[in-house]
């Protein structure tokens, strides 16, 4: 991405039609041809009835009439875009509709002609169209998710929405014909290389040089795996600009606007680039908790735990082109985006945990609450079987036939595929989390030597509770049907009468877990698991 590129795009998006918080500074109308967008805002008041407010952003006029947002596009010739042409902007105004709508259809409304003539425009009624708009419901700032980290009033459970919307949209996204992977490892590569050179011609920040030398190194390590992504299909059609004020709770539908309508090369990406914009947010605003949580759910729906090996370099780049905008344009708040690249850079603590127990001891609530403190990726047995047989972590098996569901073969290629996900995660430099029941002593021992061989630090977190309150949470959790887990008290039954104890040596590496007794402190948890070696 050029300097001149990152710094109009990310300016446009950040002043977004529907913000209610637009500066001053844009809060005016200057009169270009061929509209008169002075006339075409009174013209608007008189229809609704209501005031009509005028934000100007680089390439577009936007009229906010307190229901409406119509966006206009400014008939200008840039280094990124051409809308010197009537057609032009009809076609961009048409192609934003339609990339918008695939994540907030109830958000974009429709292409509106305008007509009339340059001194008097007007929207609709008869005549030849002299301008396009696109129409989009108005919102208020405190939709934004970047407002609500602001403001401190986001909540997980809209994180979980949010992670789960922008999942399913990466995993069904059009995967991008590849056919030169080496030239697109070469784009990504360059692209780096091209936002560190301007932030150095910007001179001033003795950490950049460190940062560019880092770059460096991990694109000429990963460079292989950029080219396999693409042969794979992992580069598909996405947003490319998932800032937290590109985000949005509107009605309870937590998704993504305001995409990258008029550069497809920068919304064909890698999905792990795409939503590392995402978590790389959340950490520089100070919620590494719910980045982490994003993340989890993110890769719950995807899959995508092989792309992790990407996950650092590609948030470390979307830190720096941040920093890159700060310094070409009006800064957007006082984040040291610098700082936050060294972060990222640096934040490695590999190390492997196991959940032990039967079903209903709250293994996987406590691992959840150990992602949020810890900061690390979770594997769940249930979704990855799942996964195996193609079907949804909270999608029912029970059309399937349960010797193939949970059969010998399938639990060694569902350990199989944990270990495999396990190895690339912790190579990568972050710390995981296998939920499982891990009953059989064999694949605990399995995932030891995976850590042996890694040389991390290997931990067990054995919850337990008494039998009839298993039994009562298992009933419970089948009837919410909101878990990926089926066991039912039958499953937990065998359980309890087949598992295989920990030996001595489990023993030494475990922190055992009374879920019964009191809500468990998950901070001392995470403390006990961060100091073994």
């Amino acid at each position: 991405m050029d300097a001149r590129r990152a710094r109009l795009h990310n300016a446009d998006g950040a002043a977004h039609a529907s913000r209610d918080g637009a500066s001053n500074a844009m809060d005016r109308c200057d009169l270009q041809p061929p509209l008169c967008i002075a006339a075409l805002q009174q013209q608007l008041g008189e229809v609704t009835g209501r005031a009509v407010r005028c934000v100007q952003t680089h390439i577009s006029w936007v009229l906010l009439d307190g229901e409406r947002a119509w966006k206009i596009k400014k008939p200008v010739r840039l280094g990124f875009v051409d809308f010197g042409t009537l057609d032009a902007r009809r076609r961009a105004c048409v192609d934003e509709l339609r990339l918008n709508r695939r994540l907030a259809p109830t958000l974009y409304l429709d292409v509106v002609p305008i007509r009339g003539s340059a001194a008097a425009p007007h929207f609709g009624g008869a005549g030849t169209a002299i301008d396009y708009a696109v129409c989009m419901r108005q919102f208020a700032d405190s939709a934004l998710l970047g407002r609500q980290v602001a403001d401190g009033t986001i909540d997980g459970a809209t994180i979980d929405r949010l992670a789960q919307r922008l999942g399913s949209f990466h995993a069904q996204a059009p995967r991008v014909v590849c056919r030169d992977a080496d030239a697109e490892a070469q784009r990504v590569v360059q692209a780096t290389a091209q936002v560190l050179a301007t932030l150095a011609g910007h001179g001033g920040d003795a950490r950049l040089p460190e940062l560019a030398a880092w770059c460096r190194e991990e694109a000429t390590r990963l460079r292989p795996l950029f080219a396999a992504r693409a042969r794979r299909g992992w580069v598909r059609e996405g947003h490319g600009d998932l800032h937290l004020d590109n985000l949005i709770d509107f009605g309870g539908d937590v998704t993504a606007f305001d995409c990258v309508e008029f550069d497809a090369g920068l919304r064909r990406i890698d999905i792990q680039a795409d939503f590392a914009f995402v978590t790389m947010d959340l950490h520089a605003h100070g919620r590494a908790d719910l980045a982490w949580r994003a993340l989890d759910r993110w890769l719950e729906v995807t899959g995508d735990f092989a792309g992790m090996a990407l996950h650092r370099y590609y948030a470390v780049y979307r830190a720096l082109v941040r920093a890159m905008v700060s310094v070409l344009g009006p800064a957007a708040g006082n984040i040291d985006h610098v700082g936050v690249a060294c972060a990222l850079r640096d934040a490695r603590d590999p190390r492997l945990l196991l959940m032990h127990g039967v079903s209903g001891s709250g293994k996987s609530v406590v691992a959840r609450q150990l992602v949020q403190r810890v900061g690390a990726v979770c594997l769940r047995s249930d979704v990855e079987r799942k996964r195996l047989l193609g079907l949804r972590a909270l999608q029912s098996s029970a059309e399937l036939d349960p010797a193939l569901v949970y059969g010998a073969a399938m639990s060694r290629r569902t350990d199989a595929r944990l270990r495999a996900a396990a190895a690339v995660v912790l190579r990568s430099g972050y710390p995981v989390i296998v939920d499982a029941t891990f009953l059989r002593a064999a694949p605990r021992a399995a995932l030891r030597a995976l850590a042996r061989a890694l040389r991390v630090p290997f931990t067990i977190v054995d919850c337990s509770a008494p039998p009839a309150l298993l039994r009562a949470r298992v009933a419970a959790r089948l009837r919410r049907g909101d878990d990926a887990s089926e066991a039912d008290c039958a499953v937990l039954e065998r359980q309890l009468a087949q598992q295989q104890p920990l030996d001595a040596a489990e023993r030494d590496a475990c922190i055992a877990v009374d879920t019964a007794r009191r809500v468990p402190d998950v901070a001392e948890i995470a403390a006990r698991w961060r100091a073994m070696r």
